[in-house]
């Protein structure tokens, strides 16, 4: 997946300016797509002149003008064409897997303590998804949101984010424990 397609998926829920974006993707694509803020502007910029996006100038009182996007039909079709496209598979590059992976010839400790900070970003990114959730599906409960919601998209991204860093947190916190326990029993601390 390109990062235009991100972008132009994260536009879907109307106009934004390039900061709004970066906001939205710190929270709601990061569990998906990870992107710079000066990646995301240097795309709305190819976006723009590619016509999958259109943008216009709005004038702030005390501060600099700023410019908010939208994606247009074009983008849309880009949008579409992307979605029939067969999915490229899923390739991962976790370091922190790696030293799991090499723990048995190196000191554990500094791969426990590692695998404890990775479960405490995991934790707090589950809790930010968690409360984009509620907001997301407002007074409706999941069941509703789903069957009868506007856009359930975002949503369902979402539920996958969680998913993903409940999954990530158990995993680090159970390899740790393990680590921990081996450790100690042959002295390896």
């Amino acid at each position: 997946m390109a990062l235009r397609h991100a972008v132009l998926a994260a536009l879907l829920d109307g106009e934004c300016s390039g900061y709004q974006l970066t906001k939205i993707f710190d929270v709601g694509v990061s569990n998906f797509w990870y992107a710079a803020p000066q990646q995301l502007y240097a795309e709305l910029a190819k976006l723009e002149a590619d016509g999958l996006v259109a943008g216009r100038e709005v004038a702030q009182q005390g501060r600099p003008n700023k410019r908010v996007f939208t994606v247009t039909e074009a983008g849309v079709g880009e949008l579409a064409a992307f979605a029939a496209a067969p999915p490229k598979p899923l390739l991962i590059r976790d370091d922190l897997a790696v030293r799991v992976h090499a723990v048995d010839l190196l000191d554990p400790g500094p791969v426990i303590a590692q695998l404890h900070e990775r479960a405490e970003e995991a934790a707090a990114k589950l809790a930010l998804f968690e409360k984009m959730l509620i907001r997301l599906r407002g007074d409706l409960d999941e069941e509703s949101f789903l069957r009868e919601g506007d856009r359930i998209g975002p949503y369902l991204s979402c539920l996958g984010g969680c998913r993903l860093e409940r999954e990530i947190r158990d995993w680090c916190l159970h390899t740790a424990r393990t680590l921990s326990e081996r450790a100690a029993r042959t002295g390896r601390e």
